[in-house]
């Protein structure tokens, strides 16, 4: 078991951590919707938490210290965290100490369910979890992950895929305000090529295509999120796994998904984060409306002044931009 963090806003707190996550929360408030009840509204967000495992119990980690996750960092992943109603995270790891300590500064409102490690070197030991505030949505009843029927493997002129999926896509129901939303989180095999990948998109797009079918029937939104390392428009890996009907949030156009995409060059920017859902002649098939998203660009507001390079801010809150969408519930 873990405690929660120390109170950031305690005198014996270091007086540039309260400065960090005072920032931050201001610029939440400004940049992220309130979760409203009128109109009510479903804030959901997917974020690839770099390695979040283990956590070295000091305010700021040392060059020495293993893990670099830090108190420092674990408050800004989880102010950014308490800002929606469900969080899909992957790259959670078999050390759970983070994510415990995370749960226990959130409070008893927040809950999760996760999947137990993958095993095999491609997998590389990794859960996938869904963190999510039980005063705004409640678990409908569906938990589980998407395995490669036998006879997929065995029709290679039919599918593409012929291998399970190295991290088993992982669905859980969630329902607020009289709607039901399947959530769908992977985080595909990144290989040494993007050939390697598009296998396993393409046999993701076609399983998702036909339970989408079979889910809207049942006015049930169905919506896939994570980290699909899948590069721009046009790439064979992003084709691959849009070639089913999926469309992208409109809000994510273009927007840098790594913390180190640079600002200046957005035609270089690599798209391996979506939120997305299907879309029959270009009209998505929900029966709620897409009404904000966003990202949100950290690196400003944590660890100032500190002389970290971003690939070491990478390993004390994340090499990935949360990436979110606020739906609206009336209709």
């Amino acid at each position: 078991m873990s405690d929660a963090l120390p109170p950031f806003d305690h005198p014996s707190a270091p007086a540039d951590v309260r400065a960090d996550v005072l920032a931050l929360r201001a610029e939440l408030d400004r940049t992220i919707p309130h979760k409203y009840e009128t109109p009510p509204n479903a804030l959901i967000a997917t974020w690839n938490i770099r390695e979040f495992g283990g956590l070295t119990a000091k305010w700021t980690a040392a060059e020495d210290d293993s893990p670099k996750r830090d108190w420092r960092g674990l408050w800004a992943i989880t102010e950014i965290i308490s800002r929606f109603d469900v969080v899909a995270v992957q790259e959670a790891g078999g050390n759970l100490l983070a994510l415990r300590t995370l749960m226990k500064t959130l409070g008893p409102d927040w809950n999760f369910i996760m999947t137990d490690v993958t095993l095999g070197k491609a997998a590389g030991g990794e859960r996938l979890a869904y963190l999510f505030d039980t005063r705004r949505v409640q678990m409908s009843g569906l938990a589980c992950e998407l395995v490669v029927p036998p006879e997929w493997q065995q029709a290679a002129s039919d599918h593409t895929l012929h291998d399970q999926f190295v991290r088993t896509p992982y669905a859980v129901s969630f329902r607020r305000g009289g709607k039901t939303f399947v959530l769908v989180t992977l985080h595909v095999k990144y290989g040494s090529a993007e050939a390697e990948r598009v296998p396993e998109l393409q046999g993701i797009a076609d399983w998702m295509a036909d339970w989408a079918k079979r889910t809207t029937e049942w006015e049930q939104n169905f919506i896939v999120l994570g980290d699909f390392n899948i590069d721009r428009a046009g790439d064979p890996a992003y084709e691959a796994f849009f070639s089913r009907g999926l469309r992208p949030s409109k809000f994510h156009a273009n927007l840098p998904r790594t913390i180190f995409d640079k600002d200046d060059a957005p035609d270089k920017a690599r798209f391996f984060d979506q939120i997305a859902w299907f879309h029959k002649d270009e009209k998505a098939m929900l029966n709620m409306a897409e009404k904000s998203g966003g990202n949100i660009d950290f690196r400003p507001l944590v660890y100032r002044d500190s002389g970290l390079t971003l690939a070491k801010m990478s390993f004390r809150v994340s090499d990935h931009y949360p990436l979110w969408v606020e739906f609206d519930l009336t209709g």
